[in-house]
């Protein structure tokens, strides 16, 4: 830990200085990067929004959560390592209610050695709103790697939800015991995988219901392959990803025992795909589980499943691979959500500036048109590097919409900020437009954004939105708006299907026509959401009941549900 602020400390230094040279260097080479950037950032920001009324308030201190991701931009290595930051899981780990936190920590770059990592940290929600630092008593021990993301299923079965944590030179699994402790267990069950790893995701992929890990991996960089690459402005800076060579992203198949077997070449994955970000569930209404990964300036992949674990690569002729003018986006965030309304899941992607944010409609059959300029998505302008993304029914008012952490991811950008405004999208009628907040409000202010999560932290059924930031506190937004309809949440628990019904599709009757909504694995950013179902009813409307169609192939449908605004456990 002293180590850990000697570097922080040294890291102040350092940034003040290189402030200080690029003050220097903007008045030597007459160049207008950061304050015209910011100007027209701002000025982006201000146009084509409309005042919110979706009420968030920060209560990150309040809760006593304190953490910040650290990349050790500060060595001063340049190293595209740093540009991923990293994500936070919600989940319940002890069962009792309250959701809980978790962070991977980061780590530190040396010019002549491998990366090592920094602590992760939990948080346990002890009581309603508080929190408190349970990583050493829960056992979770440092990370011998540079860490990214995390995602969180019950893999075994036994009741209790497990934890992944990627990153570079390796991953770590936590296996919960049930007790309040975990063990590490990467090696004992099969998980190694020694490649850089970015998000993950959880699914049966070949219906034995039991849990499979898709893992996304990057590039080849390493400590030897880190060419320097300049800025316009003749500094040094973090180099693009196409000065690098994608890695083959890599799956496990459980073997139903608490143990993995590496399918790679079993289920047809193929290779160099730039993996940032990754999401499993039925994206053809085919009642299995398929697989969409957002690759960094090369095509997205989309794995379509047989339901028996083969995977086919159909992007491309799906529609799903490329931009409108038949361009790959740098690809970072990603989720799967019905935005119109008509029964089939749509796909969501966060990209890289001067690329607009991607919403693919689903046509049906696994077919789709890219909709960001019908649905409204390209008003936000080009400006924003998108990272944590997720669909989410934010007013409760029947459709989903969309939140975007964002962020840059080089010392010195040309057009925008390396912090900027996060993304608030309200969904009216399939229709988008993006909400303004008061400059005092966390959403109304820049922040070196990565991970986003969003639960009901609070059970008072709305969703709460978690940030990881990058060398920022991580933040927690309470949902405070006031809703003009009911709501409703759902808990599956699977028992043919695996425990947590990923994969799972759930529609929900009312009088004013059916709301779907998806049980998926991964998705945003490096992060793991809390899985149950949240719908607001719309209002005036009733709930009619509710058809589950669950990974193992069964439906059922409950008519029961007529009490609106609580949590119901739906087993199989």
């Amino acid at each position: 830990m002293y180590q850990y602020h000697q570097l922080r400390s040294r890291g102040v230094l350092i940034r003040q200085l290189r402030f200080l040279f690029g003050l220097i260097l903007l008045v030597l080479v007459g160049c207008t990067s950061e304050k015209p950037a910011e100007t027209e950032l701002t000025k982006q920001s201000e146009t084509n929004t409309v005042s919110s009324p979706i009420r968030f308030a920060e209560i990150t201190e309040k809760a006593g959560v304190e953490f910040q991701y650290h990349n050790d931009e500060e060595s001063d290595s340049f190293a595209i390592l740093e540009s991923l930051g990293g994500g936070v899981a919600v989940w319940d780990y002890d069962l009792n209610g309250l959701p809980d936190l978790f962070f991977p920590g980061g780590g530190t770059i040396f010019p002549d050695k491998q990366p090592t990592g920094l602590p992760s940290v939990f948080f346990s929600q002890v009581a309603p709103g508080t929190y408190q630092n349970r990583t050493a008593s829960a056992g979770i021990s440092a990370s011998p790697h540079y860490s990214h993301g995390c995602s969180v299923a019950d893999f075994d079965n036994d009741g209790f939800p497990d934890l992944v944590v990627t990153g570079y030179g390796g991953i770590l699994c936590w296996h919960n015991l049930g007790d309040g402790t975990f063990e590490e267990i990467s090696q004992e069950a099969g998980l190694i995988d020694p490649s850089w790893s970015s998000s993950a995701g959880w699914g049966d992929l070949n219906g034995d219901g039991a849990l499979d890990l898709y893992l996304a991996h990057y590039v080849d960089w390493s400590i030897e392959n880190n060419p320097a690459c300049g800025a316009e402005t003749g500094a040094r800076d973090v180099c693009p990803p196409r000065r690098f060579t994608g890695l083959d992203d890599r799956v496990f198949y459980s073997n139903a025992d608490g143990t993995f077997r590496d399918a790679t070449q079993e289920a047809g994955l193929v290779p160099q795909g730039k993996g940032l970000g990754v999401v499993l569930g039925d994206v053809d209404n085919d009642r299995d589980t398929d697989v969409y990964v957002a690759n960094d300036t090369t095509n997205n992949f989309l794995y379509l499943n047989d339901g028996e674990g083969q995977l086919k690569e159909s992007a491309l002729s799906r529609g799903v691979a490329v931009d409108d003018q038949a361009v790959a986006n740098g690809s970072m965030g990603i989720d799967l959500g019905d935005y119109n309304g008509d029964g089939m899941p749509d796909l969501w992607v966060a990209n890289y500036e001067s690329e607009a944010f991607a919403l693919y409609k689903n046509l049906g059959a696994g077919q789709f048109l890219y909709a960001s300029r019908e649905s409204g998505v390209i008003s936000i302008g080009n400006l924003f590097v998108g990272f944590g993304t997720k669909y989410g029914d934010f007013d409760s008012d029947g459709d989903e919409d969309i939140v975007v952490a964002n962020g840059h991811v080089v010392h010195f950008p040309r057009h925008a900020t390396v912090r900027q405004l996060p993304l608030l999208l309200e969904n009216d009628q399939g229709q988008f437009r993006r909400l303004s907040f008061a400059k005092d409000e966390y959403l109304g202010q820049p922040h070196y954004g990565r991970g986003v999560a969003t639960g009901d932290l609070d059970h008072d059924g709305d969703l709460d939105l978690v940030f990881a930031n990058c060398n920022e506190r991580a933040a927690i937004l309470e949902n405070q708006t006031k809703s003009v309809g009911d709501w409703i949440q759902l808990r599956l628990i699977g028992t043919e299907s695996n425990r947590n019904a990923i994969g799972a599709t759930v529609v929900l009757h009312t009088s004013a026509g059916d709301l779907f909504r998806y049980v998926t694995g991964g998705g945003s950013y490096l992060s793991q959401s809390a899985y149950e179902v949240h719908a607001g009813i719309p209002e005036g409307a009733a709930l009619k009941g509710v058809t589950v169609y669950w990974p193992s192939g069964k439906v059922s449908e409950e008519q029961g549900l007529n009490t609106k605004n609580q949590m119901y456990n739906l087993i199989e």
